[in-house]
């Protein structure tokens, strides 16, 4: 007997069912399409995530560069009232300087219109001392010519004297 034919030999394969075709290539399909539906979708949600939160930060940025603005003119208005309160106080230490300034010289003034009406305060001519003393009021001038001396003292705080005499003429 003979072997039987080897398949090489024997006919060739019947040809495909093409709706057995149809229906692979439909399964084939379908099972990629959900393995890349699987992915895609974990992937377009994240894109989708990450493009809102792209589109709340660009407001916040604007509202935070608003309120930056806003921040720095705050700020130089702030400057302004204590560059203005600086100004004041300066002001101020002026005035009280010149507060005490006037002060001393009211001392002064106070002081040489006590020696004016002082105790020891006296006129003297050339013939000699003119008698008496002329409290609250002005000495004669010198003699009959108006020619004289004044002789006055003054007396500080401390106690200590001064005397001082002047010429004076009519």
């Amino acid at each position: 007997m003979s072997a039987p034919p080897s398949p090489s030999q024997s006919e060739p394969p019947p040809p495909p069912d093409p709706r057995r075709t149809a229906e692979a290539k439909a399964a084939v399909t379908a099972h990629l399409t959900a393995i890349g539906n699987s992915h895609t979708s974990a992937l377009e949600t994240r894109v989708s995530d990450i493009q809102n939160n792209s589109i709340v930060i660009s407001k916040q940025e604007e509202e935070v560069t608003k309120q930056t603005k806003k921040l720095a003119d705050e700020s130089k208005k702030h400057q302004k009232v204590a560059d203005d309160a600086a100004g004041k106080l300066k002001e101020l230490g002026d005035i009280q300087n010149w507060a005490e300034v006037l002060e001393r010289d009211l001392l002064v003034i106070e002081e040489a219109l006590k020696m004016g009406e002082g105790e020891d305060s006296g006129w003297e001519t050339e013939e000699g001392e003119v008698e008496g003393e002329y409290p609250g009021s002005r000495p004669p001038l010198g003699n009959e010519d108006g020619k004289g001396r004044q002789r006055s003292k003054r007396r500080f705080t401390d106690g200590s004297e001064e005397a001082d005499t002047h010429d004076v003429m009519a």
